[in-house]
């Protein structure tokens, strides 16, 4: 069987690089905010905004929501939303300049596509509700957690990584 060198040759940033990298990105975060890195605090912040424009009479009376309402400024005025919006333009530099942005769905010879963006949204579902439970998604809870030496970003990690590796032993048939 013949490889197309041609379309498959991507050159990648080494993983230990870019783990420096995204360490040395919180330590600097830390520096310049006083927090760590947050994905699902940009999230919370566009379903507050959501929710106010469509019904603003139930943001206002919601306990959860009211908290983050202001009259004088937008819940979206956070630099959570700024931060993910750049990780989203820099995620299409990155893919555009390299040639990698296409619509497909990459998935094991052994699963249907359906069932490839099934899981997918299964999980994404799952992971956003842990998020919600924990106050926070992976990176605010373990990454930002553990530069501070925090033990609650250790556990997180571990637990992570751990669920992981023992739900994937149930699962591990659609992609091997």
């Amino acid at each position: 069987m013949k490889i197309d060198t041609q379309k498959n040759s991507h050159m990648y940033w080494n993983p230990y690089f870019g783990g420096f990298l995204l360490g040395i990105i919180i330590l600097f975060t830390f520096y310049m905010t006083g927090r760590g890195l947050g994905a699902s605090g940009a999230m919370k912040s566009g379903v507050v905004a959501l929710v106010d424009t469509v019904t603003p009479s139930h943001a206002e009376k919601n306990a959860y929501y009211s908290k983050f309402i202001s009259e004088d400024d937008s819940p979206l005025n956070t630099w959570l939303v700024f931060e993910a919006i750049g990780v989203l333009i820099g995620a299409f530099l990155s893919g555009g300049l390299s040639g990698r942005i296409g619509w497909r769905t990459q998935h094991s010879p052994k699963i249907t596509r359906k069932r490839r963006l099934v899981f997918a949204l299964g999980g994404g579902i799952l992971f956003g509700l842990g998020a919600q439970i924990a106050r926070g998604c992976t990176s605010g809870a373990a990454l930002s957690g553990m530069a501070v030496l925090s033990t609650g970003g250790f556990i997180t990690m571990f637990a992570i990584f751990g669920t992981g590796f023992l739900v994937a032993y149930f699962f591990r048939k659609n992609w091997i």
